[in-house]
């Protein structure tokens, strides 16, 4: 099997810098290189430079893909959206992480400026066909980068699904609890589901951690709190907003603003329903069974639903070859005067489609009666009879 890999960089806030092109253009010669991304394909060697040191300087979002059975998703954000306490109950991690090839599944490196988020799968089994059918990395990108905005937005959803790929990477211990429950784990956006999928996060174990999350709170009731908020601002708190979208910084003005939302929001718990006891891993585990046990009966019966479709369908082919078979045999006549093999191939497939229709209607007698009749003009064709002969037919 040859060797792929796939990286794919994005620059989200600002655009690259011309400097900053000829930088990264000085890495390689084969790489599409715009002012918002950097892509290429290796099939051989290797990027020259590290993916971290990359997002760190120059971009926000990287995606890696290799054929080997390794992916990954870097997300450089505003380090002061997080709290570093809290995001250590997702990653287990201290400090700035190790710059090895393979971390742990979802560790977070603060740099001061920035939160680096990296969320990695590796399979070191093989079995998993993704990774080895084919190119993987390519459209990733596209896919997974709304992840970003919705942690900007203060939706903790994807440091619990990195949290999940730890436990499904085998980094934790029963006894281990999980991190802050969030809202709406059973409604994933389209985004987060993409995550999952990235990851290859047992479909079982999300299930049951995702039992107890609250539904996501409906956009009306956020309005709500929103505007309740907004008539405690002041008239400077809100003059400094406008002045930062005025002077082009909307990005910061949206995630100041919904920092403060947020921390407001905090304030108001009391009033707001209390939070599921964090679980240790042992009770998720205890419910993994069960929820396979939905999975499979629920794809069962979507099985069972497509066979019986597919069956009605067939049937209506069937019985519509019937009702006109003078023109299904005139079809295969036709097909047979062409004398060519896919012509052949063609007329043998019809043939099949007519003697199930017969058999289905019990008139396997007039099958064999018209089937003769044909033979009579066509029985000459070597290539035809040996088809009939091998199927039994003949």
């Amino acid at each position: 099997m040859s060797e792929y890999q796939y990286y794919e960089f994005a620059a989200v806030d600002r655009p690259l810098t011309g400097q900053q092109q000829a930088e990264l253009r000085s890495r390689s010669t084969r790489a599409t290189i715009t002012a918002s991304s950097f892509v290429n394909e290796y099939h051989w060697g290797n990027l020259k430079g590290e993916p971290l040191d990359w997002v760190e300087h120059y971009f926000d979002a990287h995606v890696y893909s290799a054929n080997w059975g390794s992916c990954r998703l870097l997300l450089r954000l505003p380090r002061a959206i997080f709290d570093a306490p809290s995001l250590l109950d997702y990653t287990g991690r201290k400090g700035r992480a190790a710059r090895s090839q393979f971390v742990n599944a979802f560790d977070a490196v603060d740099t001061g400026e920035h939160c680096l988020l990296d969320w990695w799968f590796n399979d070191d089994s093989g079995e998993h066909i993704r990774f080895s059918e084919g190119a993987d990395g390519a459209g990733w990108m596209a896919r997974l980068q709304p992840i970003r905005d919705e942690l900007l937005r203060g939706d903790t959803r994807p440091l619990y699904l990195g949290w999940l790929a730890r436990l499904g990477s085998g980094e934790l211990r029963d006894d281990d609890r999980e991190p802050p429950l969030p809202d709406g784990l059973k409604t994933l956006t389209p985004a987060q589901n993409a995550l999952a999928e990235f990851l290859m996060l047992d479909p079982d174990w999300l299930a049951a951690a995702a039992e107890k999350s609250s539904p996501f709170a409906a956009a009306s009731d956020e309005n709500e709190r929103i505007d309740s908020w907004l008539l405690e601002l002041t008239e400077d708190e809100m003059r400094a907003a406008l002045r930062m979208l005025l002077e082009g910084r909307s990005q910061e003005a949206e995630r100041t603003l919904r920092r403060r939302f947020l921390a407001w929001e905090q304030g108001q718990v009391p009033n707001r329903v209390a939070r599921p006891t964090p679980r240790c891993v042992s009770e998720i585990a205890d419910r993994v069974s069960f929820h396979r046990g939905v999975r499979e009966q629920r794809e069962r019966e979507a099985r069972e639903a497509e066979e019986a479709r597919c069956k009605s369908v067939r049937s209506g082919y069937l019985a519509s070859l019937l009702a006109d078979e003078d023109s299904a045999w005139s079809a295969i006549d036709s097909k047979l005067q062409r004398g060519s093999g896919s012509s052949y191939d063609q007329a043998f497939r019809a043939l099949q489609d007519l003697a199930e229709a017969y058999a289905g209607a019990k008139r396997d007698t007039t099958f064999r009666r018209r089937l003769v009749r044909l033979m009579a003009q066509h029985g000459k064709r070597g290539a035809w009879v040996a088809r009939l002969t091998k199927a039994g037919y003949m």
